[in-house]
């Protein structure tokens, strides 16, 4: 999946860094292709407004796929874990090793980025944070972060409020580089250790929750700190001011550590329409893309499993991320077919 233009990516796109696939070496050696593997972030939520969402959505393809399948996988937490379950997922996969707030996701994006990561050197010198040029709103009572993507960068924008702020990050002994609008990277041995928050987690969220008072994000404060004194009255924020847009000034650091090798498995898909609209607090728009979602891939990956294919499912929502995956079925279920599965109680687990 191609990242896109003004969010993170989640997974690399098809480029020259990207190692064989596994399923290709498999289906060369003459083993059995990967499984076709859908996998939807966001697929739930726990405030009052997602739970009414989830009680008007129909699903009929997804309750038949969710009948032939079976419940082989749980990633659990809770909703206060620095990494959501749909990055959990994406390390898994990759076959990564770490810890939560601490998988080098940065250094995965920057490399479909198209910068100088080499991942087959796992020194912590090599440790890499995304940095995410963002607009935080100060309330009467907290302070919260707006999706970038309502910011609507463009490039030329985008390169002048970094080289802005450069120098700030290459004082503190960071190297800094561009990769996209809202996908700035930095590059220090002391990003290995440090602790951060999801992106996805801080967004229309109060910030006291996910920024980190351990002294190693002492810098990071330090420059946030720096990076506002340095845009406000910036020529770019003056002029989206005066085109009434939202100011840039503040950023955010996410996906710190060093880089580790990993490719995503044969047949693997990463669809995340869900994104935009649940973190808008859209509703209308989330369960329309879930319609489009049953109608589109999960009625393909239904048909792929009729044809007797073998088919996983990963659902992740705010706490846990479960897995299906095709089974043997049983005598009845053969003859009389697989009693449909309720979708509302599997997704109001999530």
């Amino acid at each position: 999946m191609l990242p896109e233009p003004d969010n993170p990516p989640v997974s690399a796109p098809a480029t020259s860094h990207v190692r064989p696939d596994r399923s290709d070496r498999a289906a060369a050696a003459g083993s059995p292709p990967s499984p076709t593997h859908l996998v939807l972030p966001h697929a739930s939520a726990m405030s009052p407004a997602a739970e009414a969402a989830l009680k008007v959505l129909r699903l009929p393809h997804l309750e038949a796929l969710l009948a032939r399948l079976a419940l082989t996988g749980r990633d659990e937490a809770d909703e206060y874990s620095r990494t959501p379950p749909h990055e959990r997922t994406l390390a898994r996969l990759l076959g990564w090793q770490g810890e939560d707030g601490r998988w080098p996701l940065a250094a995965h994006w920057a490399a479909a980025d198209g910068l100088p990561v080499d991942a087959a050197d796992t020194s912590p010198a090599d440790a890499w944070a995304l940095v995410t040029p963002v607009h935080w709103h100060v309330g009467s009572d907290q302070i919260a972060l707006l999706d970038p993507a309502a910011l609507n960068l463009g490039e030329a924008e985008s390169r002048a409020l970094f080289d802005a702020v450069r120098p700030s990050f290459e004082a503190e002994g960071w190297a800094a580089h561009w990769g996209a609008p809202l996908r700035w990277y930095v590059r220090h041995a002391s990003l290995a250790g440090l602790e951060t928050a999801s992106l996805d987690r801080a967004i229309g969220r109060n910030l006291d929750l996910w920024i980190s008072n351990d002294l190693a994000a002492r810098p990071m404060r330090r420059l946030q700190v720096e990076a506002q004194m340095l845009w406000h009255g910036h020529p770019v924020n003056e002029a989206r001011e005066e085109r009434r847009e939202l100011l840039v000034n503040s950023f955010w650091l996410s996906g710190s550590g060093a880089p580790q090798p990993g490719v995503l498995p044969g047949g693997t898909h990463i669809d995340e329409r869900l994104r935009a609209p649940l973190l808008a607090g859209d509703w209308a728009a989330w369960v329309a893309a879930w319609a489009e979602l049953d109608a589109g891939p999960i009625a393909q990956l239904l048909s792929a499993a009729e044809r007797g294919s073998a088919v996983q499912l990963t659902l992740c929502g705010e706490r846990h991320a479960h897995t299906w995956q095709t089974a043997p079925r049983s005598v009845l279920a053969r003859w009389f077919g697989a009693k449909r599965q309720s979708a509302l109680p599997v997704l109001a687990d999530l």
